[in-house]
């Protein structure tokens, strides 16, 4: 019996190392692809980060030192710091509220077609959309076209939009914009200039005379002739009057009447001028029309991006909560709305708690992409605002490549960038081997 039993354990011994070499020969191509396309640029670009840009000379850790201190670098590290902070959560928060709608609607699967179909788009492609979406010209941008619709609808319009003083006749503009006429004048010539043609209504006639008499009164008049000819700052035949801009009476700061030009442009005060007073058009008469939010400005390009991200996003999100919600037992929501509980109570309650495991996922998910982000702040932000955009997979393409030419600082941010992202891959897969549990 105990001859057999050895003879048997070298059968299976044998036997299991054979299967172990089989397995080995199976995963080697896959062992020896990750370490080309992983293990080798890894050490690599570590390798790299310790020497200058030339590639010569050793630098020991100079490369992080200046990584620490170039105010370029600190700002895409502020802005990585912002979208880790604020994506993931708007990504899965998004994708939590479209899950729970598209049970709660009809045409489900059109609605969840309609927010995965982001998610079919290149990010290039992507990217073109929202520099488009964001463009500042209310003409091309899609939010400043909203923007100034909503503007428009419940403010008035500068009546002629640009416009301004013929210079050499009289006529102060102030800092603020008002257009002043010489003081103490009974008979007020106000001549104005750069009138755009689309702003001159079809109710303008020729400018006429000012009435004279007691009192003031003047004429506001576009100061040119079609064609040609005519004096500056006089009334010439064919030139016309400016209809609908307040005039003000003003005594120093104090306004004590205001008018509205005729349709010759003419207007008249019953009060007689001091030798303070002054007749006055106000600069919302002419200050430039409301063009909307500068998106892609300093101050929201940020934003914007991840806006644009979020869009992207949103439909992945939903699909995984969405499978999530579909496994929830249905028993504990029933049970809550016969104890009385309402539709938000049951979602903040019930329908979260349970699907904490899969929002942590979506969660962790969208921290790793956002830490590596670059597409989309590479095609969307403007180049003069591109540093004000910056973030750290970027900026080492910018340093390597893209006109920096210090490969050398460039995998020292390629380094931290994986020191950063590792901690939250760990987590990830931790996560995932505590859920097969």
């Amino acid at each position: 019996m105990s001859l057999r039993s050895t003879r048997r354990d070298r059968a299976s011994g044998g036997a299991l190392r054979r299967h172990r070499g089989l397995a080995l020969l199976l995963v080697l191509p896959t062992l020896l692809l990750l370490g080309a396309l992983v293990v080798y640029p890894i050490g690599f670009s570590v390798g790299r980060s310790l020497f200058d840009a030339s590639g010569h000379r050793f630098v020991g850790l100079d490369n992080y030192g200046a990584a620490f201190t170039d105010h370029a670098t600190l700002t895409a590290v502020r802005n990585n710091a912002i979208w880790v902070a604020v994506a993931p959560a708007l990504v899965t928060a998004v994708g939590l509220v479209f899950a729970v709608l598209t049970e709660k609607i009809r045409w489900a699967t059109a609605f969840k077609l309609l927010v995965f179909m982001p998610m079919a788009i290149s990010f290039l492609a992507a990217g073109i959309i929202f520099r488009l979406v964001y463009d500042a010209d209310p003409h091309r941008g899609v939010l400043n076209a909203a923007a100034v619709a909503v503007h428009d609808t419940f403010t008035d319009q500068p009546s002629y939009p640009g416009a301004r003083p013929r210079p050499g006749v009289g006529l102060d503009q102030a800092e603020g914009g008002d257009v002043r006429a010489p003081a103490a004048t009974r008979v007020v010539l106000l001549p104005l200039v750069g009138v755009q043609p689309g702003a001159i209504p079809a109710a303008a006639r020729t400018a006429q005379e000012p009435a004279g008499g007691d009192g003031v009164s003047g004429t506001v008049f576009l100061d040119f002739v079609p064609g040609g000819g005519g004096h500056p700052g006089q009334l010439d035949a064919g030139k016309k009057g400016l209809p609908g801009i307040e005039v003000q009476l003003r005594d120093g700061d104090r306004t004590i009447a205001t008018t509205t030009t005729g349709d010759d442009g003419t207007f008249r005060f019953s009060a007689a001028p001091s030798a303070t007073s002054s007749v006055v058009l106000p600069a919302a008469d002419f200050a430039a029309p409301y063009r909307g939010v500068d998106w892609l400005g300093p101050a929201f390009v940020t934003p914007a991006i991840i806006g644009a991200y979020t869009w992207i996003w949103a439909g992945f999100a939903m699909v995984i909560i969405a499978g999530g919600l579909a496994n929830l037992p249905r028993e504990t929501i029933e049970a809550a709305r016969i104890d009385g509980a309402n539709e938000w109570q049951i979602f903040r309650r019930i329908t979260v708690p349970q699907l904490a495991p899969v929002l942590g996922v979506v969660f962790i998910t969208m921290v790793i992409n956002v830490m590596k982000i670059f597409d989309l702040v590479y095609i969307i932000a403007p180049g003069p605002v591109q540093q004000d955009a910056d973030v750290l997979a970027l900026r080492l393409y910018l340093v390597s490549f893209g006109g920096g030419n210090d490969q050398g600082l460039g995998s020292a941010l390629s380094v931290l960038l994986l020191l950063l992202v590792v901690p939250v891959m760990l987590l990830n897969v931790r996560r995932f081997r505590g859920s097969r549990s």
